[in-house]
């Protein structure tokens, strides 16, 4: 039986990450994936390949409806190859998983392909094309997540699909309802949304996004029912059938009367739960929350004093990036050092286009807490780059303290956003005024210029192009 420092369950950003640093710290680390490839949900069924979509999506509108404002003329018509779209989505997904067995290779990680499960807190049983046992001194769980469904739908992953089936589809909807307006919803709806069909999108809650910032949310929705997307908000979805290729989905509006959509694919995404099936946790002593979440401390250790847990798999947002830190994090505390995760500065990014980004607290929270603030707003529309681009949709907002001037909470939509909040999330980090920002020279013609005025507005409310 082979023995180890560490093994790490799960090869997505979390553990994958976790692996690495693990060994720059001299240990002998093990990585347990069940599936084939390496990098989990993020890598194959996620982040990566809907990205992917997103962007030759948004060439294939920018052809359709933008080149010729441009001056680009194309002769004959322009036409979606579903099939060639989806081939480059996977070619992408294969070479960013050969990346992360390249660096298992470097980093000399034993990489292990079978389903883990605990036999007791310091032995791991694989069951892979062929079982064996391994010991480690130390666990961590990065198993992650997987679809949330509602009890009354049986998703038949053809018509009534989620994200996984919706990244592999043959054609092109027709109609695609969407039931949950939050992140993969939408991006997903924005895709075929781009490709032609018509989307429908259902929220039981009274806005989309409803854990943003209401700003970007009531700007998301205004700008997407301009790109003829149609969302039934406050509705209550109570029935989801399927007959032959027509998908029927009855709701409930907030005068409780009843809703009828129909269409020919309907995509599940009210969210994602935490994946621990075939873990046998029960085995190694460590405890689940009521939430079906691994139970951790502050330094993401579990029960178990010698098993951690991050990423999905745990409390807190379900993000790519911040499982990876927690990954590092539970790295570093087993080579002795003490490192720390400010999780609300942990940035929170929508791919739709426009993309919208946000870091640090929303005006809700702020008033909710009784916290004394002062809001910076300034319009993309206004900036030279964006008009030069065509990208004028969107807006940046600065919540600061009142008193202090001291960045709270940063909150963006428009182009490049899921770029720019890193600026953001750097003040913060060192805790600047918004004067600190308004006051650093910013390239022009960027769109990192609203940045800097929206920083003018809130610090002094003197902004320089509107």
């Amino acid at each position: 039986m082979q023995s180890f420092d560490v093994a790490i369950i799960g090869s997505g950003p979390g553990g994958y990450v976790a692996a690495i640093r693990c060994a720059q710290l001299g240990m002998k680390t093990a990585l347990i994936e069940k599936y084939n490839t390496l990098g989990g949900t993020c890598l194959n069924v996620g982040c990566i390949p809907s990205k992917s979509l997103l962007d030759s999506s948004h060439h294939y509108e920018d052809a359709v409806n933008h080149f010729e404002e441009h001056g680009i003329e194309i002769p004959g018509e322009v036409k979606v190859n579903l099939e060639k779209m989806i081939a480059r989505k996977a070619s992408v997904v294969k070479q960013t998983t050969k990346g992360i067995d390249f660096l298992m290779d470097k980093n000399k990680v034993s990489v292990f392909n079978g389903l883990g499960s605990f036999k007791d807190a310091t032995t791991i049983h694989i069951a892979g094309e062929k079982s064996e046992d391994i010991t480690a001194k130390n666990i961590i769980i990065a198993t992650g997540s997987k679809p949330a469904s509602l009890p009354f739908i049986n998703i038949d992953k053809e018509r009534i699909i989620t994200s996984t089936e919706a990244l592999e589809l043959k054609e092109i909807p027709k109609h695609m309802i969407v039931i949950g307006g939050g992140v993969i919803g939408l991006e997903l709806g924005q895709v075929y949304k781009r490709l032609g069909a018509e989307v429908s999108v259902i929220e039981y809650a009274d806005r989309i996004t409803p854990v943003m910032d209401s700003a970007l949310s009531r700007e998301l929705t205004k700008v997407m029912k301009k790109q003829k997307i149609k969302f039934y908000l406050s509705h209550q979805v109570n029935k989801v059938e399927r007959n032959a290729d027509t998908i029927t989905v009855t709701a409930l509006d907030k005068k409780g009367e009843e809703v009828n959509l129909e269409g020919d694919y309907c995509l599940v995404s009210v969210g994602r739960k935490p994946y621990t099936d075939g873990l046998n946790v029960e085995a190694a002593g460590v405890k689940l929350t009521d939430r079906g979440q691994i139970e951790v401390n502050e330094h993401l250790q579990t029960s178990a004093s010698n098993i951690y847990a991050i990423g999905d798999v745990v409390r807190g947002a379900m993000l790519a990036h911040k499982a990876e830190e927690e990954g590092v994090m539970v790295a570093e505390i087993l080579a002795g050092q003490k490192p720390h995760i400010d999780y609300n500065l942990i940035p929170n990014v929508i791919y739709t286009w426009p993309e919208v980004a946000a870091v640090g607290k929303t005006e809700e929270e702020l008033k909710s807490a009784g916290v004394n603030y002062k809001s910076g707003q300034f319009p993309m529309r206004a900036l030279g780059r964006s008009r030069a681009s065509g990208d004028t949709d969107g807006f940046i907002k600065i919540l600061a303290d009142a008193q202090t001037d001291e960045v709270l909470g940063v909150h963006m939509i428009g182009a490049r956003v899921a770029d720019l909040i890193a600026e953001a999330v750097v003040a913060m980090e060192f805790r600047a005024s918004a004067e600190d920002i308004a006051r650093m020279s910013h390239s022009h013609p960027t769109y990192a210029e609203a940045v800097k005025e929206a920083a003018l507005v809130a610090s002094e409310n003197r902004p320089l192009h509107i």
